[in-house]
């Protein structure tokens, strides 16, 4: 069967994408990924799962309106109070950054990221895993597309990649890098490396002509 006839689903874990392109330095073009997956490996549904922020309404509508059908999953808010002692040296490579400044970057918010507030002196930590949601559809709407490429480079979908496998579903793995799960290494296979696409899919912002 060749990739692009059509008739193929994708299921993507937002939260692993977005963290492994943006450990390589770049950004998505959603629009430009959407195209992809159509035109290479014919894909006609790719749903996009999310951990859920009432503040990122617009990042949601943004992604639904580049062709992905997004399943939001409910987050969990906990609230760490600051320790008075010592501060603990952390590594310099820890550079949080707000939902919004994540929302204004097009990037969909990533799980266990702390955000600060002036108005609150706890850390505010959101956790929203979508792995479950991501397996259950894959499995509900298997009898609806003819292959499913499952985009993340976690090994917690082990087992729903080797059901796929075994049962002539799957199409392609698709992993931001090069540091994906060694779980998912007896598919190499069947694995697509992102990181080796970025030229094809970076989001290169617009430049405003220079007033002369």
């Amino acid at each position: 069967m060749r990739k692009n006839q059509g008739g193929n689903f994708a299921f993507i874990d937002n939260q692993n994408l977005n963290l492994g392109i943006q450990k390589n330095g770049w950004k998505m073009d959603w629009r430009r990924f959407r195209a992809f997956l159509r035109k290479e490996y014919g894909v006609d549904k790719a749903y996009m799962f999310i951990g859920y922020m009432p503040e990122n309404e617009d990042l949601y509508i943004q992604m639904h309106d580049s062709g992905y059908l997004v399943v939001l999953k409910p987050t969990l808010e906990m609230f760490k109070l600051p320790v008075k002692e010592a501060p603990v040296e952390q590594s310099s490579g820890n550079n949080y950054k707000t939902f919004g400044e994540i929302a204004a970057e097009d990037t969909a918010p990533a799980e266990g990221q702390p955000v600060s507030s002036d108005n609150h002196q706890a850390q505010r930590t959101v956790k929203g895993n979508v792995d479950v949601e991501l397996v259950l559809w894959a499995v509900k709407e298997i009898s609806k597309y003819k292959k499913a490429v499952i985009i993340s480079g976690d090994g917690d979908f082990f087992s729903l990649v080797e059901y796929l496998k075994e049962q002539g579903k799957l199409l392609n793995i698709m992993v931001p890098n090069r540091q994906y799960s060694t779980l998912l290494r007896q598919f190499d296979d069947q694995i697509v490396r992102l990181d080796q696409k970025r030229r094809q899919l970076a989001y290169v912002p617009h430049r405003k002509p220079v007033k002369k």
